[in-house]
């Protein structure tokens, strides 16, 4: 039956279907006609339960703050401040890309939003100074999978529901791990700037680095604002969104006055539209997730990879590589609903904790968004940068290589993940 509902779901998806409706369609389909019938009350409370949770109102809130980001122009201030920070290395704008993404990561906690706020104005002046366009894309892709590993994150805060784990130790255990992939996509950098004569963007010039972070100060606040809450005790994650939201748009309406009450219209709408998107996703997702745990799939799953071998180091790459597959064909945020539930006791079983799980499976998902078919990060850059889908995803192909190390370092070093949430939490 699991093998009919898994074939009905993955002719959806290939039709077109969006995921949230091919998975509740195919949970649907699955009470209607190879399962015992189920009343659809039933069926609307499961999904309604799947939403009632007081940490995913953090959701609506950062991606109403990252949408304020992009709008109020404060993406050009960070840009300009990490261009006058790193631009005098070899391959300047490279770095730029990179560094911005880390500093905007701090605000937005999500791929898409990165790649779509600061991709166009990254991709336009690397073009401009003479890079070529795959590689401009490509580094934009792989240094826009920094957002939702560096706090706060989306995703972090969906596993933190599904596998009720502690949001703020997630959030603490994803710093290292970040700046991990930003030096390793930095060092790839360096080597293709090395290769190819990539010119410095300017010189290193203390007055323009001063001038450029006091312009950029009050948005560099944010993740400090956020993490420092946390970290303090001052607010919940969930309180921190608010916090975020409520200082996006005070420097937007007050402070830079950017924010016009059409773009603030714009911007509500857009929130509400991809609020809606990620919550209707995962209502259906815990349907799936619901029939999963019904038939033991779960339990059936872990028994089968703890019966291939006994091998720690085995079963954690088993592990990574069946997150990576799932990774290509589906959607994060649905993802991380329905994995959880089945890979989770395996991971506790070879001893990893549940937060390094998270950030395991997050950096997996985050891959995911760099390859075709999904591959949601490569459509949004297609899409402003002109450059045709398909050369998209071959520019992007040798920078998942420091991505994928900085995994297995996180799979395999657990103090990577764990040093922080331990130091500050227990």
């Amino acid at each position: 039956m699991i093998q009919i509902l898994l074939g009905i779901i993955f002719l959806f998806l290939v039709i077109g279907v969006p995921v949230a409706w091919a998975l509740a369609g195919g949970a649907l389909i699955y009470f209607a006609f190879l399962q015992e019938r189920v009343p659809e009350l039933v069926v609307v409370h499961r999904m309604v339960s799947g939403v009632n949770s007081f940490p995913l109102l953090a959701i609506p809130f950062f991606i109403l703050a990252g949408a304020l980001m992009n709008a109020a122009g404060i993406t050009d201030r960070i840009f300009d401040f990490a261009r006058a920070l790193v631009g005098w290395m070899r391959g300047g704008l490279g770095h730029v890309n990179i560094a911005a993404s880390v500093f905007f990561a701090g605000m937005s906690g999500a791929a898409v939003a990165d790649a779509g706020g600061l991709g166009m104005v990254e991709i336009k002046a690397m073009r401009n100074a003479g890079y070529d366009p795959g590689f401009a894309v490509g580094i934009t892709a792989a240094s826009s999978t920094i957002g939702p590993i560096i706090p706060p994150s989306l995703p972090l805060v969906i596993y933190g529901v599904v596998a009720s784990a502690s949001i703020g130790q997630l959030f603490a255990a994803g710093l290292i791990p970040g700046f991990l992939m930003a030096l390793a996509l930095m060092i790839m950098v360096a080597l293709y700037a090395r290769r190819r004569n990539y010119p410095r963007d300017e010189r290193l010039m203390l007055r323009v680095i001063w001038f450029t972070f006091r312009r950029a100060f009050l948005s560099l606040l944010t993740p400090v604002l956020i993490i420092g809450g946390i970290l303090f005790g001052i607010f919940t994650p969930t309180e921190a969104a608010v916090a975020a939201a409520a200082y996006a748009l005070l420097l937007g309406t007050v402070v830079y006055r950017s924010l016009t009450p059409r773009r603030l219209l714009h911007v509500s709408m857009e929130t509400i539209e991809t609020t809606a998107i990620v919550l209707m996703i995962v209502a259906a997702a815990s349907i799936f997730a619901w029939i999963l745990n019904s038939l033991r799939i779960p339990q059936q799953f872990a028994g089968l990879i703890l019966s291939m071998t006994e091998n720690e180091i085995l079963i954690l790459l088993l592990l990574n590589a069946v997150i990576l597959v799932v990774g290509l064909f589906m959607e994060t945020i649905a993802a991380i609903t329905i994995l959880v539930p089945v890979l989770l006791p395996i991971a506790i079983q070879v001893g990893m904790d549940p937060i390094q799980f998270g950030i395991v499976l997050v950096l997996n998902l985050m891959i995911g968004l760099l390859t075709p078919p999904v591959g949601m990060v490569l459509y949004v850059l297609s899409r402003v940068s002109g450059v045709p889908f398909e050369r998209c995803a071959v520019a992007t192909l040798p920078f998942m290589v420091p991505l994928i190390i900085v995994l297995m370092l996180v799979t395999f070093v657990p103090a990577l993940s764990m040093w922080l949430p331990s130091l500050l939490y227990r």
